[in-house]
């Protein structure tokens, strides 16, 4: 199993533009499991790796501070992005397949 995950990260719903997806990630794996509180009731872990999230410009750069750390490492590649070209007078088409309702 690998230590850490490099990745870029999607676009939040609450997000309208790609600025924080530029950047890739590095994210050490869990390294326990998450425990619940008795008293209080919160979860939480002994695992102090796992709140450690770093930021790098480029793909090879999260690769190379890996390599240099002796960290194995599994890298998930971002899925492309298809815009479809749309219209606004595409709604009003004669030949339009489907309904237009409001």
């Amino acid at each position: 199993m690998p230590d850490v995950r490099i990745y870029q990260p999607t676009k939040t719903a609450m997000q309208s533009g790609r600025a924080n997806v530029k950047k890739w990630v590095l994210e050490f794996e869990p390294g326990s499991r998450k425990e619940t509180d008795n008293l209080m009731g919160w979860t939480g872990s002994r695992d102090t790796r796992g709140q450690i999230k770093m930021r790098f410009d480029s793909k090879e750069d999260a690769i190379a501070f890996a390599k240099k750390n002796s960290l194995s490492f599994q890298v998930f590649e971002p899925k492309k992005r298809r815009i479809k070209p749309k219209n606004y007078a595409d709604n009003f088409a004669f030949g339009r397949n489907t309904l237009w309702t409001h």
